[in-house]
């Protein structure tokens, strides 16, 4: 403790500006567009609802306003701007006319692919330079810290 305010010293302060510098590299990552296969440049939202949406078939839209937790509102402009890029379509519901689905085109498809590739490399790089038991301590810290922030 530092004794002239009663607040915890600099070095005990050393993981909070780790974990702030960590946040701001990734913002400034998530404002940066990538290129997945053919798709050209998408940005981490959209190529985040590609991966929400999935391989393997339909998902409607309101259920995949949940899985991203944001807005009807703003499913529709990511997959407005999605399907202008040809890597979604939309679909009537077979027996609901109120119910929209969305599904990948392969283009779509292709990117998810792509942008699976990348989370495999990384993990491949990080074995390299952290233990099996490390890599369960990270993904222990990270779950902990996604369920703080959510509250």
């Amino acid at each position: 403790m530092n004794n002239i305010n009663n607040t915890p010293s600099n070095d005990n302060n050393t993981g909070s500006r780790k974990l702030g510098r960590m946040i701001m590299q990734l913002r400034r990552l998530e404002r940066q567009p990538h290129t997945f296969g053919s798709a050209g440049p998408l940005t981490p939202s959209e190529i985040h609802t590609i991966e929400a949406i999935g391989s393997e078939g339909t998902v409607l839209m309101s259920e995949l306003a949940g899985r991203l937790a944001i807005t009807k509102g703003a499913v529709t402009q990511l997959i407005t701007r999605l399907e202008t890029k040809e890597l979604v379509e939309r679909s009537p519901h077979p027996t609901d006319s109120r119910v929209t689905l969305i599904s990948l085109t392969e283009k779509g498809k292709e990117a998810n692919a792509a942008h699976e590739e990348v989370h495999l490399r990384f993990y491949d790089q990080l074995r390299t330079q952290l233990s099996e038991q490390e890599i369960e301590i990270f993904e222990k810290c990270i779950d902990k810290l996604n369920s703080f922030l959510q509250k």
